[in-house]
């Protein structure tokens, strides 16, 4: 190696394979393998193991993993317990006096991740300013830590009131915790965010603590496997808002690393959309577990901060930074299964890595969407994986026949069919929800299509609902790892500042900007990050008066917000809002309710963003096969071209219907699509007709 910062790594821990992706001195590498279950950081050293690299020479280790949001979704976690200001026990299990399911009868709130046993109150008291009312009880709070020794709690998670505003009274709290259960992960609220709304921020606090002993000793085994093979470089943990942070926050914060992986391939997706020129587009990743949805506009994702973990009618409330994607239980290794009433359902359900879907011949005896492309003929069971897992066609047919074909009196092609379709319909469901529910019409939106099994559902979907145009980047079985490289070190800092915008006192203001710089200045040097390759974005969160939600608008200084707003910040907020919600209301009085600072560093992220736009040159050319492959019901299978992707050269046409191999994906193409290789090797499809 002629020298370091050039030799950067990616990987991404999915329910089904680990993917890593390598750039040194402007080369790629990549790896893939199955995720183990019991010890995810060995399906990572196998991953760097194929891949044939040393540790020693790397100098960054860019990481994503699902173990957070799988730990909240298998109700796995820590046994852990809530403190909280007395007279406010119950918020936690009460939540909002909503109901998002109106007409069903059946309905149930939320399960707490936290009992209500092991829910406690201490005396304290502080007003909405964070001037104190009652002073902390700490004689109280240690009788309390001596009452979770005693029933074996594992991990805290501490929300006082309006420590939002103050966090005096839960910082001395936490530390008399600290101090009488050492053993124990104590989260503080205030150390994940400084906002109002108890209900959500005390859910996001319990998910943090209820995540990180899980989280942290993964991470230890981690950190032990890198630091064992004498890597010598930084390591970064992928965020769910788009950004980075070291393996310290993350072992403080793993609440925000609950959508790492998912979220690094809509990072990559964007930055490709941003170098083809598409204005809207609609990132589709289709993993072995689940598929992932999202829209960003000129490059950039759409951020919200009420993300709900398991849904948002039965899910846990998630008040921190995520971005915009719909996630769904329909992966390749998703399992097909029919109730009492003769209906077809796909997962949410997944066969995983192990024994995964019936074709892998590990002892999977359940049907998959997996087996279902291969009875269809659109996947090649000699050439999954480069071939280094042989599909078995066999065992896939009789799973399909016993789960679906038998129960609903189907043939086997007919149930193969009926699998196929009625995931594509769920996932055409979720790519509506992230484009006309957001506002943004398919017709005028390209779809960027990646993971294992993306490519090879993409034009089914693109079909569904008008999407002219699917792009297909290189080594898209492995783009969500190569996402990981192109994404910066990001943390948000939001603060709670209630106002109406025409009575802002700019000096309160400047006040808060202040505050919030130097605690984004010090967290950069405690990363060891220079402050002056940084950068440093101001936001309002906006709203009309009487809204409950609010948009953050960019400011640059706090004159930007005094005397009613700046013409040009109330035009954005109101450009925003018709973007978001489909009206606005010039002339409304506006509110602000946050100020937030977001502070990024790119780091290593250059060479990344360089490689998409590298001349492509085929390597590995290989001679055009045929094979049968069945495309709809109505008609036979067709002898359908099936071309090798690495050896195609820019400016190469193929026509469906095809179907394109790589070592990691299979894209198919249905009668009417044109796909073109691009000068920087990314396939371009024009959709076909209906």
């Amino acid at each position: 190696m002629s020298g370091r910062t050039s030799h950067v790594i990616g990987v991404d821990i999915g329910g089904t394979f680990t993917d890593l992706v390598g750039i040194s001195e402007g080369g790629i590498y990549i790896g893939k393998s199955a995720t183990v279950q019991d010890d995810p950081a060995e399906g990572v050293a196998a991953c760097i193991r194929e891949a044939g690299v040393s540790l020693a020479e790397i100098d960054q280790f860019r990481h994503g993993s699902t173990i957070a949001i799988n730990t909240v979704l298998e109700r796995k976690g820590a046994k852990t317990a809530l403190v909280t200001t007395e007279g406010f026990r119950d918020v936690y299990a009460i939540g909002r006096s909503n109901r998002p399911e109106g007409f069903n009868l059946a309905f149930t709130r939320p399960k707490p991740l936290i009992p209500r046993e092991l829910s406690f109150e201490v005396t304290e008291r502080l007003n909405a300013k964070g001037e104190e009312l009652t002073p902390l009880d700490e004689e109280g709070v240690r009788r309390t830590g001596e009452r979770l020794n005693e029933l074996g709690v594992d991990a805290v998670a501490v929300c006082l009131l309006h420590s939002y505003a103050n966090p005096a009274h839960e910082v001395r709290l936490g530390d008399i915790l600290r101090e009488t259960c050492p053993g124990c992960f104590v989260t503080l609220s205030s150390d994940i965010l400084r906002e109002y709304r108890e209900y959500e921020r005390t859910s996001t606090t319990a998910l943090n603590a209820y995540v990180g002993p899980r989280v942290s000793r993964y991470l230890d085994r981690l950190d032990a496997y890198l630091s064992d093979g004498g890597f010598p470089g930084r390591k970064h943990i992928m965020r769910s808002n788009g950004g980075s942070m070291s393996m310290d926050q993350a072992r403080v914060q793993p609440v925000a690393m609950m959508e790492s992986g998912p979220v690094a391939g809509m990072i990559g997706a964007g930055h490709l959309a941003e170098l083809l020129g598409y204005e809207q587009c609609i990132g589709f990743d289709m993993g072995g577990t689940t598929a992932k949805s999202s829209m960003f506009r000129d490059g950039r994702p759409t951020v919200h901060e009420d993300y709900f973990i398991g849904g948002y009618a039965t899910g846990q409330p998630m008040q921190i930074p995520v971005v915009d994607i719909v996630e769904i239980g329909a992966g390749g290794g998703s399992i097909a299964w029919c109730d009492r009433q003769g209906g077809l359902h796909i997962g949410p359900q997944s066969a995983g890595a192990d024994p995964g879907p019936a074709c892998y011949g590990n002892g999977g005896t359940e049907a998959t969407i997996t087996d279902a492309d291969l009875v269809l003929g659109r996947l090649n069971g000699d050439r999954f994986l480069s071939g280094r897992m042989a599909l078995q066609s066999g065992l896939g047919e009789k799973a399909i026949a016993e789960a679906v074909g038998g129960p609903l009196e189907l043939n086997l092609v007919e149930a193969a069919f009926g699998i196929a379709k009625v995931a594509d319909t769920a996932m055409s469901l979720a790519v509506r929800s992230v484009s006309v529910e957001r506002g943004s019409d398919p017709r005028d939106c390209a779809m960027m299509a990646f993971g294992g099994a993306g490519p090879l559902h993409a034009l089914s979907i693109a079909r569904d609902i008008s999407i002219p145009t699917v792009v297909i980047p290189r080594f898209p079985g492995n783009f969500s790892a190569f996402g990981m490289l192109m994404a910066p070190w990001r943390q948000d800092f939001p603060r709670t500042f209630v106002a109406p915008l025409s009575d802002i006192d700019p000096t309160a203001v400047q006040g808060l900007m202040e505050d919030l710089m130097g605690q984004g200045t010090a967290l950069l040097e405690d990363e060891g990050l220079p402050a002056s390759e940084a950068g440093f974005g101001y936001a309002a969160d906006l709203r009309y008066m009487g809204q409950e939600h609010a948009i953050p608008v960019p400011f640059k200084d706090s004159s930007d917000l005094k005397d009613g707003g700046s013409a040009r910040l109330r035009q954005d907020f109101e450009k925003r809002h018709l973007g978001q919600y489909g009206h606005a209301a010039p002339g409304e009085r506006i509110q602000v309710a946050k100020i937030r600072l977001t502070v990024t560093a790119e780091g290593d992220t250059e060479a990344a963003k360089q490689w998409l736009s590298t001349p492509y040159r085929p390597e590995d050319a290989r001679p055009d096969q045929e094979r049968p492959v069945y495309f709809d019901q109505e008609t036979d299978a067709v002898e359908t071209r099936i071309a090798w992707r690495p050896g195609l050269a820019p400016g190469t046409e193929i026509a469906g219907p095809a179907v394109i191999e790589e070592p990691n994906s299979t894209t198919l193409l249905f009668p009417g699509d044109v796909a073109k290789v691009s000068e920087y090797g990314h396939l371009i499809i024009s959709v076909g007709g209906p």
